[in-house]
């Protein structure tokens, strides 16, 4: 005979279960089979079987439930496990053959000395005995207070692995049931939460992988009162990114890792509003990436290096240009994964602004650089939201061969001029581009079922990818929500509406308005006084009459936006504003005292010295 605990607490002969009644017995048999082998104290029983409002005659009440649990073990011809007495208290012998909760034990550590295989199948042969809610015939409020919650947890550990495991080879569809089942069970358990997530993702079930976030965030907060723990914040963020699934990793037993969480927003730029304060790091991937058709092939054909015969390696250097959120740093990414294979030293992603947004000295870069390339060559080395050529030159002079990306709002030609290298100024995406991302992110059905909105939402975005990529986040989560709503939304305010609640650096408002900061303070007036004027193209002429300057210096002030990326040039001596920038700058207020002098000599950065 056999005794199982791991549900309603029954008798079996492998053919036949007789699920016992609730009684006192019962609870006392429960108390016993939790502790097998071991002597139970009397106090232990008597409150497991009465509670802390026990009878005055407790002992003799004790001695007679052992009695009658002796009776049912003679019903049942169990000979072999009698309860016995001993000094303080009581005990039953068991075994992996006479109780489940010491096989399923038994199967757990079995299962850990195997390949991950063999460990699989037999910590599902372990979880297929558990047969239902846990002493459910038990009336013991102790037991359920102290032992239930304690026995629930061997077995949330082992499926917890079992996941792990389903999650790393693969398998995603085949933990769906158990995941839904286990979250529904444990609503605050937010392991399973993050795996439920996961699997959903990597089925292509990014919506429900998204409410599975708001459900325990909703219910942690109204329960506890507080926010899921980073790990579940970050990968509902990567999701609303749209990163590729298989960069998103939850390691058998080491819990889920969200790889781009903290090294790259695909949103747009890098910088302070998309990668940290960090030494170098490989380079993440980008996922749903899209258009730049042009760029991607003369990139990819100026960093895949030609066969040399003689002479020293030639370092490739490619400068990518733009407006802020204009996708540089995505495109970077993008191109590097695609020539990695042709650089035997790697692929290295080197930040050179603080996450406050502050340049990061040249000399502390190139410190950091020479510690994780001690003396590696043939490395592609991104070097992203450069500020000044002075940060980048000693990175390119301590290093031999290889190759270099630079990324940064400025056009940075003194670079070019000492150093070599092409420039790739980067504009808005075309429209069958934006059309392209749309789908990429939100899917075929959902994009082509409102064909007419996608096309408006585009629109409404300016064809802006930071616009664009944070409109689709909310699409994400928002799925009732239809494309014509978001873009009518969006057309009233888009610069308070581009914008994720969730995470204050996916904004357009506040990306400009850091791209402001990091001009001199004369030029961002410039620029503000400008915005209002650029409706129509702006020439030199109309901008030395809204600005009140000769047209020596409204020309200079002039370049220098377009050198920030915040002025594109249609044809020469043409200029206009993108919308947004154009917007920010109605709304903002300019400064107009003092700024015509301090144009033309900015103080060069300090902290670059």
């Amino acid at each position: 005979m056999r005794f199982q605990l791991l549900g309603p607490l029954s008798i079996t002969d492998g053919r036949d279960v007789v699920v016992l009644p609730p009684s006192k017995p019962t609870a006392l048999l429960a108390a016993l089979l939790i502790r097998p082998g071991s002597v139970v104290s009397t106090e232990r029983l008597r409150e497991a079987v009465w509670g802390v409002e026990q009878p005055a005659t407790a002992k003799a009440a004790l001695q007679s439930c052992v009695l009658r649990l002796r009776r049912i073990f003679a019903k049942y011809g169990i000979e072999d496990q009698a309860v016995v007495a001993v000094a303080g208290g009581y005990r039953v012998h068991a075994d992996a053959e006479t109780l489940d909760l010491l096989h399923f034990r038994q199967l757990v550590d079995r299962a850990a000395s195997g390949g991950e295989e063999p460990e699989l199948y037999t910590l599902r042969a372990a979880l297929s005995l558990w047969q239902g809610p846990l002493l459910a015939n038990v009336p013991s409020e102790l037991l359920h207070r102290d032992e239930v919650p304690r026995l629930a947890e061997e077995r949330l550990r082992v499926l917890e692995r079992v996941c792990d495991i389903e999650l790393a080879r693969g398998r995603h569809r085949d933990i769906l049931v158990d995941l839904w089942e286990v979250t529904r069970v444990y609503p605050a358990h937010e392991r399973f939460s993050e795996l439920l997530m996961l699997a959903l993702y990597r089925t292509g079930r990014q919506t429900e992988a998204l409410a599975e976030y708001h459900r325990i965030k909703a219910h942690l907060r109204e329960e506890l009162g507080v926010d899921p723990r980073a790990e579940l914040q970050r990968l509902e963020l990567a999701i609303l990114r749209g990163d590729a699934p298989e960069t998103l990793g939850a390691g058998p037993g080491t819990g889920a890792s969200v790889q781009l969480a903290e090294a790259e927003t695909p949103l747009g730029d890098g910088g302070p509003e998309g990668l940290p304060d960090t030494p170098p790091a490989p380079l993440p991937a980008v996922p749903s990436f899209t258009g730049r058709g042009d760029e991607v092939e003369a990139l990819t054909a100026l960093l895949t290096p030609a066969p040399v015969s003689t002479g020293q390696a030639q370092t490739r250097l490619a400068v990518l240009a733009g407006a802020p959120g204009i996708g540089k740093t995505a495109l970077a990414l993008h191109v590097a994964h695609l020539v990695a294979a042709h650089y035997p030293g790697g692929c290295l992603l080197l930040p050179l602004i603080r996450a406050d947004g502050t340049a990061r000295p040249a000399r502390e870069a190139a410190e950091e650089l020479r510690d994780a390339l001690p003396a590696a060559s043939g490395t592609l080395l991104v070097l992203d939201d450069v500020v000044h050529p002075d940060q980048v030159r000693p990175l390119l002079t301590a290093r031999t061969g290889g190759a270099t990306i630079v990324t940064s709002r400025m056009g940075l030609a003194a670079l070019v001029a000492t150093h070599g290298g092409t420039v790739h100024r980067l504009g808005t995406l075309e429209p069958a581009e934006s059309q392209a991302l749309l789908t990429a992110v939100l899917g075929t059905e959902r994009v082509a079922s409102e064909p007419s909105a996608a096309l408006r939402l585009a629109d409404v975005c300016g064809h802006h990818p930071l616009a664009l990529r944070i409109a689709t986040a909310q699409l994400l989560t928002r799925p009732r929500l239809r494309l014509a709503d978001c873009a009518d939304r969006l057309r009233h305010d888009p610069l308070a509406r581009l914008r994720l609640a969730d995470d204050p650096r996916m904004s357009v408002q506040l990306t400009l308005d850091k791209a402001l900061d990091r001009l001199p303070p004369a030029l961002a007036a410039a620029h503000l006084r400008l915005g209002p004027a650029a409706r129509v193209p702006l020439t030199t002429e109309r901008a030395a009459e809204v600005l009140g300057v000769e047209e020596e210096m409204a020309e200079e002030v002039l370049e220098r936006l377009l050198d920030a990326g915040l002025l594109e040039e249609e044809q020469p001596g043409s200029f206009r504003m993108h919308e947004l920038l154009r917007e920010h700058a109605r709304r903002a207020s300019a400064p107009t005292a003092g700024y015509p002098q301090a144009l033309l000599h900015p103080p060069r950065p300090a902290a670059l010295r």
